[in-house]
């Protein structure tokens, strides 16, 4: 259980650069699992919910078994099940006259209410984090996380690829004379993207969110994509943890403005860029108030 003078009483934002190399970041189902792009101008998208989702899988992976640090929105969960625990495990609650679906649970009374969400919270990571909806048929109340990101935006257009692939085998039997199948890979050659972040302390203080919380959350945005490894990715990488720090938990600083102070610009001599040594990163001088740290 997070003890409540653990919990964070600081504000944040941050700036992840990352990079792909022939690899797909982010397909998008609705244009054949093409990378993801603005039509308007070329530049790559990455959804938060891919990220978030790499950050799930990267906590799930490095705090395997440990209390406090299960997964909600995990691969083949069924969310009503685990709902189902928090009134398991608290049998003395009173539940509402359910006329209509006999299978409905939720408490009758608010402070009870709010105990099966904060058991939901102190229990698994990615809702102390980024919240979560448990109003389904088994109630456990709805948070908002302290931890949002944007969507990821690449700094360059990017120009994406499709390559043809072949394979030495067969799905079905009637297709045994082709001796061979071929298909179709997506990628994009290189594109370094950006994406910014936040931190709300009131948020945390409502979720429980800590300090250990934050310190795994900047060690899963710099390691996420070494544990994410697949032949349609490609090559991703973490390259730059920008953190800007408040002294307060309302902050010192409107975040737009600290987001200008990192600029990321291709290198005037490179015309077609294919490494992050193709673009020069420069971060300016915190305003009062507020701590730079550049974590990788």
């Amino acid at each position: 259980m997070i003890m409540q003078n653990e919990v964070l009483n600081q504000r944040y934002e941050f700036v992840l650069l990352f990079d792909v190399e022939n690899g797909n970041p982010n397909g998008d189902p609705d244009a054949g699992n093409l990378p993801r792009i603005d039509a308007e101008t070329g530049v790559g998208l990455v959804t938060d919910v891919c990220l978030k989702r790499k950050i799930r899988n990267y906590v799930e992976v490095a705090k395997a078994g440990e209390p406090g640090y299960e997964i909600y929105v995990r691969e083949g969960a069924v969310l009503n099940n685990l709902n189902k625990e928090a009134f398991e495990h608290h049998p003395d609650i009173e539940l509402k006259t359910q006329k209509d679906n006999k299978e409905k649970m939720e408490a009758k009374r608010r402070e009870d209410q709010l105990k099966l969400t904060r058991w939901m919270c102190a229990k698994y990571y990615d809702i102390r984090a980024f919240g979560a909806v448990m109003t389904t048929e088994i109630n456990c109340g709805q948070v908002r996380g302290p931890v949002q990101l944007g969507f990821a935006k690449s700094i360059d257009p990017i120009s994406p690829m499709e390559a043809t692939i072949t394979r030495m085998a067969v799905t079905n039997e009637k297709d045994a004379e082709k001796e061979r199948t071929m298909g179709r890979k997506a990628f994009v050659p290189y594109g370094l993207y950006r994406v910014e972040g936040y931190v709300s302390a009131p948020l945390a203080q409502q979720t429980g969110f800590s300090k250990a919380d934050l310190e795994l959350l900047w060690t899963a945005l710099v390691q996420m994509f070494e544990h994410d490894r697949s032949a349609s990715r490609g090559k991703m990488s973490a390259q730059k943890l920008v953190v800007f720090e408040h002294e307060t938990a309302l902050g010192n600083a409107q975040a737009h403005k600290l987001f200008q102070l990192v600029q990321v610009r291709r290198k005037p001599e490179v015309s077609v860029p294919r490494s992050y040594q193709d673009y020069e990163v420069a971060v300016g001088e915190a305003p009062q108030g507020v701590k730079i740290m550049e974590i990788l």
